[in-house]
């Protein structure tokens, strides 16, 4: 039986907190709203919460999950090294809608899918996940749709379509921007944009000192 807690009522916000904490230390899928869409999100460390998660959405292991965190410096724990180029997009843009293609600390004990030892990072703009990350770290997230289908702008559109595989809606109202984050792989020599979002490719140029063409897929 999955419950819709209010989030803009301060009672209803404390009860659903509660209960995210406890569906996913016991290993459930909650719905959370962010500044861009709204997420499904699982334990990062728990490898069946996570791939209860790929299959709610229809997701196979080719797609893995990004992961949200609640400050940077908890991505010092979670990736080889971090570029300096990476810090100054932090720092211009966390919290909000840009996502780092890293590579992860190779001690990690997760399974996101096949990631081919790289890891997806976001620090959102959005008071109630970031409470919910600051409490209990790292969560594995994925845009709250079936794959295929239109992200959800609001909690009512993530429960049509993801229904009873998930056990806590936390209803944040409407998404600020309804527009999933921009991408950037940070894994190569030069930073690329894999997917533009949230956040302007001319910010990111501006940030880097880069020609924004350069920057897009196929920019030399």
């Amino acid at each position: 039986m999955s419950t819709v807690y209010d989030c803009s009522q301060p009672d209803s916000r404390t009860a659903g907190l509660n209960a995210a904490r406890g569906a996913l230390k016991a290993g459930r899928l909650v719905v959370v709203p962010t500044d861009t869409v709204y997420g499904v999100a699982a334990d990062a460390f728990d490898s069946e919460a996570v791939a209860s998660l790929l299959r709610a959405k229809g997701r196979g292991r080719d797609m893995p999950v990004p992961v949200l965190v609640g400050s940077w410096n908890t991505i010092d724990g979670l990736v080889n090294t971090v570029r300096p180029e990476a810090r100054e997009l932090i720092r211009a843009f966390w919290p909000g809608g840009l996502s780092l293609v890293v590579h992860q600390a190779p001690s990690l004990a997760w399974d996101l899918g096949d990631t081919r030892g790289t890891v997806m990072l976001r620090m959102p703009l959005h008071p109630v996940i970031l409470e919910l990350l600051r409490e209990v770290g790292p969560l594995a997230v994925s845009s709250a749709n079936v794959s295929g289908q239109p992200p959800a702008a609001v909690v009512d559109d993530a429960r049509r379509q993801l229904g009873a595989s998930v056990s806590v809606y936390l209803d944040g109202g409407p998404s600020e921007h309804a527009l999933a984050s921009t991408i950037v792989d940070m894994t190569s020599d030069r930073p690329r944009i894999l997917r533009e979002g949230a956040v302007s490719v001319e910010a990111i140029a501006e940030v880097l000192g880069e020609d924004s063409d350069r920057l897009r897929p196929g920019g030399e």
